[in-house]
């Protein structure tokens, strides 16, 4: 049996760009679309189009010929991209979902993974640092973060009903804070692991680095190397049901620094500032679905997974930084 045409959008992203290169890598022929190219590396997709998919004529074309697709694509980034861009995330990501599950579904694909996010789950049970693990049935009495949280949380019903109505095969799963190499880590759209590390790399022995709160909000992190072999064996999975990916092992901003700032080898203070968006209070993944339903669970540790990201970051502006040139004597 040969195996399926594969679609990744949100192929020039860092969690589709690491996609590709897995499903490439198990033999899959995979299409990757988006708006750019991956920025570090080349991507490895058989073919790779430039389409904006928040165009229906763009969706029909990405989805023609696939059996399976990965919905990756959205316009999305940190905290502080979507605290001061709701309207426009709502209104692209709604575009691109909606166009490209029924462009998915005209075309005859037969299954359809979308890519939610723990920010559907309600702020009334994120308002405090020591968080309960979250459930996949949490989500309900619905309350998400505002803009990107609704604009996930609606997309999670669509696939729903398009099983519901039509028998499309969808899976949905809920990304719990991935970070690793390849990914945005200046600009304004990075998470918050590759803005400290970035922070962290550029400052000096000693120095202290800009702090988003006052550093005790929590959060869990997932590596991308498990991320998408979780992505993975959820597509391959009987399981229609939305499904957290992530890590169980909830730390603080402030823990983050520090072991970020062990692995650097240097010593690294910490300066506050209550005035930028920090997100819900706390936020760790329940994981005992994930378990249940894949046999498996995210293996990389957080310190791994940070060495690796702290050593690519820190390669990258070494490698952009203006050479020091000295005058002959």
């Amino acid at each position: 049996m040969n195996e399926p045409n594969v679609l990744v959008t949100g192929a020039g992203g860092f969690i589709g760009h690491h996609l590709v290169k897995s499903l490439v890598g198990r033999g899959f022929r995979v299409r990757g679309v988006d708006l750019k190219s991956p920025e570090y590396e080349p991507t490895a997709a058989q073919e790779f189009l430039l389409l904006d998919l928040r165009r229906w004529e763009s969706c029909l074309r990405a989805t023609e010929g696939m059996d399976h697709v990965y919905a990756l694509a959205a316009d999305m980034g940190g905290i502080g991209f979507i605290e001061s861009n709701k309207a426009v995330i709502t209104h692209n990501n709604v575009l691109i979902n909606v166009h490209t599950i029924e462009a998915a579904r005209q075309n005859g694909c037969s299954r359809y993974l979308y890519t939610s996010s723990a920010c559907v789950y309600p702020g009334y049970l994120q308002d405090r640092a020591d968080v309960t693990p979250l459930r996949e049935e949490d989500a309900y009495p619905a309350d998400p973060e505002d803009g990107y949280g609704w604009e996930k949380l609606f997309s999670e019903r669509v696939c729903r009903h398009y099983t519901e109505d039509y028998g499309l095969l969808t899976r949905v799963v809920r990304f719990h804070n991935i970070f690793g190499p390849l990914g945005t880590y200046d600009g304004g759209r990075e998470k918050s692991p590759a803005a400290i590390c970035r922070k962290i790399a550029a400052a000096a022995n000693g120095d202290a680095i800009e702090v988003w709160g006052d550093g005790e909000q929590t959060r869990s992190y997932c590596y991308i190397d498990d991320c998408v072999e979780g992505i993975y064996r959820l597509m391959q999975s009987d399981h229609g049901e939305p499904l957290n990916l992530g890590q169980d092992r909830m730390v603080s901003i402030n823990e983050l620094v520090d072991m970020i700032a062990a692995i650097a080898g240097k010593r690294i203070g910490k300066r506050y500032d209550t005035t930028k968006p920090q997100g819900v209070r706390g936020r760790n993944s329940d994981n005992s679905r994930l378990r249940q339903v894949l046999q498996w669970e995210p293996r990389i540790t957080l310190e791994e997974g940070l060495g690796v990201t702290y050593d690519w970051i820190a390669g990258r502006l070494a490698a952009t930084r203006p050479a020091v040139v000295t005058a002959a004597c």
